[in-house]
């Protein structure tokens, strides 16, 4: 069934699948469609975690577009796009190179009226190009093309990290199993955080807003810690006190250059430089409009991440 006037979601991992449930509640009165771009190998797969959110989606009434967002071109995504008002962008850097710009020029050559590119994540204009994290510079040229046109409006969220992110053993800050937590660059540096689910929350926020919000950065958060706070929360929480070690930026960046191309490596580096990825939570979207979001200690809570704490230590 054919739609002018819907929204697009590009994706739905852990932040697609939120700000479809979130768009699905908010736009269900007014009968605004809402569509999720997924590859064919996701639509059938055999996976029982990918079926479940492909059953979801489709008891949500949500339409399930076709797609491949690294394969195909971009005149093909953008013969896609331009049935939809509307695109978010929801899939993370799991494309490669070049795919956000890709996905920016197909929504502009598509003529959508909004975009909201993925930037999820931290102050890319503030951290500047030459990072550790060399994908970070491709998200700054979208900032610029999206910035040299006018006929799409466009808007970026940026969020922090993840909040679960924090807690991935695989980046290293916080070690459960070990009863550690890492400091990324000394105890005093901060780093902002939100759920996946308050980001679906606020970004739908964003697309209703009235006024209307167009042509600028959003910035949100559920949290804003150090990473001495973080400790001192996961000892409160748990009723221990958690072994603590600051990595500094230069023993980071000798560890990259072991594994230049180590993604995870590349992130500490840039957190541990400390520059775009923290943020006052009193200027925040949410804070200026009374919105309820969860803090570090909340999602704990709720994650039964003190649970599984005290069985592994």
């Amino acid at each position: 069934m054919l739609h002018d006037n819907g929204i697009l979601v590009l994706g739905a991992g852990e932040l697609g699948m939120a700000v479809v449930r979130t768009l699905v509640r908010r736009t269900a009165p007014a009968a605004i469609p809402v569509a999720v771009l997924l590859r064919p190998a996701t639509i059938q797969s055999t996976d029982p975690v990918k079926q479940k959110d492909v059953e979801e989606l489709r008891s949500l009434g949500v339409e399930i577009v076709p797609g491949d967002l690294s394969d195909q071109s971009g005149a093909a995504l953008a013969a896609i796009f331009r049935r939809f008002d509307t695109v978010i962008s929801c899939t993370g850097f799991v494309g490669g190179p070049g795919v956000q710009l890709k996905l920016a020029r197909a929504a502009l050559d598509a003529g959508v009226k909004r975009y909201f590119p993925w930037q999820f994540g931290v102050d890319y204009e503030v951290i500047g190009r030459g990072s550790a994290q060399d994908l970070f510079d491709e998200q700054l040229d979208v900032r610029d093309l999206l910035r040299s046109q006018v006929q799409t409006e466009w808007v970026i969220v940026s969020t922090g990290m993840f909040t679960s992110f924090l807690f991935e053993p695989a980046f290293g800050v916080v070690d459960l199993a070990r009863n550690t937590v890492n400091a990324l660059g000394g105890w005093d540096n901060a780093v902002t955080v939100t759920t996946a689910e308050d980001i679906g929350a606020l970004t739908t926020e964003i697309v209703f807003s009235e006024p209307r919000i167009a042509n600028q950065v959003v910035y949100i958060a559920g949290d804003t810690v150090t990473y001495r706070q973080l400790a001192d929360t996961i000892d409160r929480l748990m009723g221990t006190e958690v072994l603590r070690s600051a990595w500094s930026v230069d023993e980071l960046k000798r560890k990259l250059v072991q594994e230049p191309g180590d993604s995870l490596r590349k992130y500490r580096v840039v957190f541990a430089e400390g520059r775009g990825v923290a943020w006052d939570q009193q200027s925040t979207f949410n804070a200026q409009r009374g919105i309820a979001v969860s803090g570090l200690e909340e999602w704990m809570r709720s994650n039964a991440v003190i649970g599984e704490a005290a069985r592994t230590t």
